[in-house]
């Protein structure tokens, strides 16, 4: 394998461990509505589900602390990058659910920046 292919391996992995994190977060937070939402459909005492409530947040906390770390991580791995000589790269155009990526195939592009 070469240098970019490696290169955009990696950078593949980490956007999907990104994306992967992000949706877990979402996930968990609907949960927490949805434990609300039933509880008062249900008309119940905010009483009864208030352990498992506070413990699908701490869930979230928790979530939140690894979305920091993988962050950090990206942001070590972008100056390891740099450190090696290797420039900026960059993985093709950033597609932020706007649903208008030029590259729909999922390959990952490298790009010299």
């Amino acid at each position: 394998m070469d240098k970019a292919h490696v290169i955009a391996s990696v950078a593949g992995d980490l956007r999907a461990t990104e994306q992967s994190v992000d949706a877990a977060i979402a996930h968990a937070t609907t949960l927490v509505q949805s434990m609300i939402g039933g509880r008062t459909a249900l008309n119940v005492s905010p009483v009864v589900g208030a352990e498992s409530q506070a413990k699908a947040m701490e869930a979230i906390a928790a979530l939140a602390a690894a979305r920091q770390a993988v962050v950090a991580c990206h942001e070590e791995l972008a100056k390891d990058h740099r450190r090696m000589g290797w420039g900026v790269y960059a993985t093709g155009f950033e597609n932020k659910g706007q649903g208008d990526s030029p590259t729909t195939t999922g390959e990952h592009r490298l790009r010299a920046v």
